[in-house]
């Protein structure tokens, strides 16, 4: 498992591994890569390809943009909050091998305003439920503003976003990916749950 995850990082020419919860409190959670396994299977799901543009909310250094971009040719941009470690996600941008489809924006994801080709947004619990419900605002607006598909992915959901996100009104359950059998014991929240906005 390990070997993967240093293998992956090394080919795509970045370093992304290791938890940083440095500058976590309640509402903004620690960084946590996403198991490459896991993005493997979202890359080989057929729901990303290279038309997309994917919005990474707190991209951390970067992983989840840079395998997509590169698993899938789509566009990737990265928001991230803290400033030391949206620093090691630039630096990786200019070594990546995808780093010419990645950006990565400095904001809190609650003020940042999704660009009209957003159609594509990954959350690995980021942060709380109150800022959750900031963003899903900032996601509907821009969806208004400019109808499209518009599916979002929640890597291990916990039982908070889950019924928040089954009660929103303008979210439909939309599929799910099953990763439990990826990593040992039988955890529930091993999947990504796919949203989709609609009016």
């Amino acid at each position: 498992m390990n070997q993967n995850e240093t293998q992956w990082d090394r080919f795509l020419k970045i370093r992304t591994s290791g938890r940083d919860d440095s500058h976590a409190d309640q509402y903004r959670y620690p960084y946590e890569p996403t198991a490459y396994v896991v993005l493997e299977r979202l890359a080989n799901s057929g729901l990303i390809r290279k038309n997309n543009t994917l919005l990474d909310y707190g991209t951390g250094k970067g992983r989840v943009c840079f395998y997509l971009s590169y698993q899938t040719r789509c566009k990737t941009i990265g928001i991230e909050y803290d400033e030391r470690i949206y620093q090691g996600a630039t630096e990786n941008k200019e070594t990546a091998v995808s780093g010419n489809r990645t950006s990565f924006i400095l904001s809190s994801a609650e003020n940042y305003e999704l660009p009209p080709e957003v159609n594509r947004c990954y959350f690995f619990n980021p942060f709380s439920l109150e800022i959750l419900h900031s963003v899903l605002a900032r996601i509907y607006e821009s969806y208004y503003e400019n109808q499209r598909e518009i599916l979002l992915f929640f890597y291990y959901p916990s039982e908070e976003y889950i019924s928040c996100l089954m009660t929103e009104e303008q979210l439909m359950f939309y599929d799910e990916i099953d990763t439990s059998d990826l990593f040992p014991g039988e955890d529930k929240r091993e999947r990504i749950m796919i949203f989709e906005v609609i009016l």
